[in-house]
């Protein structure tokens, strides 16, 4: 034959060449190969006596094979048997394992010769972090140990000194081998630590010091939807040397009965308050005294926009008209009764430094008839008007705790009757203006305070023009905790319609303090100053007055209270001065 082979025999050889290989990779692969999960230990929740008795059997097999593996080799000189794994899948205890990088996942590795059964087994995986850490500090343990021996028995015997050094070794490799072993802990091992019955028991949380609250005796007010409201009752008698304090009023014992309410919200952005009062009065002895009056206003605040704020108020009042105002009526058994609807809108914008605020606002005032002695009536419907006003504001922000302002204000007052009974055009035109201080320097001082010029002409040329110096204050100061002074003052313009008069321009000032005691005792004082101008007539009104007040509170809910007070107007027209003194006993209720 030929040396050469046909091209056709050679592809055939090389193809079951293949083939072969192909065949033996598969069987390969398909073989289940060990890996060292499972030497690993189990995972999960073990008790601590298992743990200990699974240690120490460990240690007194170690201790035992060292010891047998000595003694054979002190007795033969043979190399000791390598070990033999007794199941498929075993791991050899092989010394460069720890050493090893390989993973468990690994593929087995090829033998020379393909026709081999068994694929050789994986090496181990390298011990975690963990596991190393702790065996280098038992061994680290072990040699200072060592170390300490070895100084402690220096001059003992070769044969002292070798069992001793072999005792050391059967320790070392015990500690080492129990280091490595060691279970992993579980996660909320920590946790579950078991009880010192010795350890002091832990105090109640109802024992512990709690901060005092500043205000202990403070209304907690009642949750009502996104409102909380805190109402007030006050029950007492009034004793009274002047009923309705008139020029003509005498000495009575009255019921005295008063209703407060506050509400706030607790949006988170905006913000609403609704404040209302309500007083009523009776006779029990003495000069007969039937009146009730009271008032209730809302505020809402909305923040529109950057620097941007909208202000509306809405308020109603029923007042009767006192006995001493320039429009009371003598002879009557009941003064007209004067109701008040107001309410206004304002927008606030702060540009830099500058803050400006334009507010417009609407009040109206109606009354009712007056009940004459032989019980008639008189109509007051010539008094009913409405006052218009719009204000513009400017300030400038030289400080967060001082802002100088001016204000200038503009308005109309219609009366509902442009000719009153007497043929008098009431109907007036309102300008003023007025330049301040607004300051804000927290809980010690804030408040505004202001000066200006006020005119209101009057469309009917006979009757002269009611104008005059402003004075409007609003400030409270507070010298120490617990502690607050306060100082009002305004400025109103009062009409009337009595004939050829305009009307007159009324002062008020008010200086009062607060001061808390205790805790549970509060005491307050105020001091008041009017003057009353009139214009038209050379005529003036000085009204004095003082009070002084106590409450001592039984509980968060419930006090006593008492207050005393004097009043003396003095006025140079006739028939005007009077003098009343009167002191308060009552319960005041709370929530």
């Amino acid at each position: 034959m030929s040396g050469v082979q046909p091209e056709k025999l050679r592809g055939r050889q090389g193809n079951a060449i293949c083939a072969l290989l192909l065949a033996t990779s598969v069987l390969a692969l398909l073989r289940p190969a060990p890996l060292h999960a499972q030497e690993t230990e189990l995972r999960g929740e073990v008790s601590e006596s298992a743990i200990l008795s699974d240690q120490q059997r460990k240690a007194r097999n170690l201790v035992l094979a060292q010891q047998a593996a000595a003694n054979a080799a002190a007795q033969d000189n043979a190399p000791a048997r390598t070990y033999l794994p007794a199941s498929a899948g075993a791991v050899p205890d092989d010394a460069d394992a720890a050493n090893s990088t390989t993973s468990v996942f690994d593929p087995p590795q090829a033998s020379d010769d393909a026709s081999a059964d068994a694929p050789t087994p994986p090496k181990p995986r390298r011990a975690s972090a963990a596991r190393q850490n702790a065996a280098d500090k038992a061994k680290d343990k072990v040699a200072d140990r060592k170390k300490k021996k070895k100084s402690t028995t220096a001059a003992t015997d070769p044969t002292t000194t070798a069992t001793t050094a072999a005792t050391d070794d059967t320790g070392d490799n015990a500690a080492v081998q129990e280091a490595a072993n060691r279970r992993a802990l579980t996660i909320d091992s920590v946790d579950k630590q078991k009880l010192d019955a010795g350890a002091e028991r832990t105090a109640a949380i109802e024992g512990l010091n709690k901060k005092p609250e500043d205000d202990p005796f403070a209304a907690t007010g009642v949750k009502w939807g996104s409102f909380i409201i805190r109402p007030t009752i006050e029950q007492g008698l009034t004793a009274t040397t002047n009923g309705d304090s008139s020029s003509v009023g005498t000495s009575a014992l009255l019921s005295e009965t008063a209703l407060r309410f506050t509400a706030a919200s607790d949006w988170r952005e905006n913000s609403a308050t609704i404040d209302g009062y309500g007083i009523f009065r009776e006779t029990v002895s003495g000069y007969p005294v039937h009146d009730a009056q009271g008032r209730i206003e809302g505020q809402l605040d909305v923040d529109l926009d950057h620097e941007l704020r909208a202000i509306a108020k809405l308020g109603y009042e029923a007042v009767p008209e006192s006995a001493s105002s320039p429009d009371a009526i003598a002879g009557v058994s009941t003064q007209p009764l004067r109701q008040t609807i107001d309410g206004s809108i304002g927008v606030e914008k702060a540009v830099g430094k500058m803050q400006y605020t334009l507010t417009g606002a609407v009040s109206h005032d109606f009354y009712g008839d007056a009940k004459l002695s032989d019980g008639t009536s008189l109509s007051q419907k010539d008094q009913d008007n409405t006052l218009y006003t719009a204000t513009l504001r400017t300030g400038y922000e030289i400080s967060p705790a001082l802002t100088p302002f001016t204000e200038i204000e503009v308005g109309r007052r219609a009366y509902d009757q442009r000719i009153d009974n007497e043929g008098f055009e009431r109907s007036s035109t309102r300008l003023g203006a007025r330049a301040g201080l607004e300051l804000e320097l927290g809980e010690k001082l804030s408040g505004e305070f202001s000066a200006g010029w006020l005119r209101e002409a009057i469309d009917d040329n006979s009757l002269e023009a009611i104008s005059g110096a402003t004075l409007n204050a609003d400030l409270k100061w507070s010298p120490q905790r617990g502690t607050t002074i306060g100082l009002t003052g305004k400025t109103t313009v009062e009409t009337t319609t009595t004939s050829g008069e305009s009307g007159d321009i009324l002062y008020s000032g008010r200086l009062t303090g607060e001061r808390v005691i205790r805790s549970d005792l509060t005491a307050n004082a105020a001091l008041g100053l009017d003057w009353r101008d009139y214009v038209g007539i050379d005529g003036h009104d000085r009204i004095l007055s003082a009070e002084a007040g106590l409450t001592w509170w039984l509980n968060r809910y419930a006090g006593l209270t008492s207050r005393v007070r004097t009043e003396k107007l003095t006025s140079n027209l006739p028939g005007r001065d009077y003098t009343a003194n009167s002191i308060f006993v009552g319960v005041k209720v709370q929530r």
